[in-house]
């Protein structure tokens, strides 16, 4: 039973982001930049910007111990609604 919960969590998890531990054009360490973070290791650091075809990118950065940012998930959104 507590292997069905875990795999209804992971499986929930996968589905909701788009994240492949790949930078996309906007995102912060796209294009191999190593931006280096005032904060301690551990804290979440959170991105949005407009991606392709107008998609809300929300990303969302872990510090690293070294004080560089790594790529931890990616969720899309679109950024207005039709009517």
């Amino acid at each position: 039973m507590k292997y069905a919960v875990v795999a209804i969590l992971l499986l929930a998890a996968g589905c909701s982001t788009t994240t492949e531990d790949q930078p996309i054009p906007g995102s912060l360490t796209y294009g191999g930049k190593v931006i280096h973070s005032p904060y301690k290791p551990g804290t979440v650091v959170k991105h949005t910007f407009l991606g392709k075809f107008g998609v809300r990118q929300f990303e969302r950065y872990v510090v690293q111990p070294d004080g560089t940012l790594k790529l931890a998930s990616r969720i899309e959104s679109e950024d207005f609604l039709w009517n």
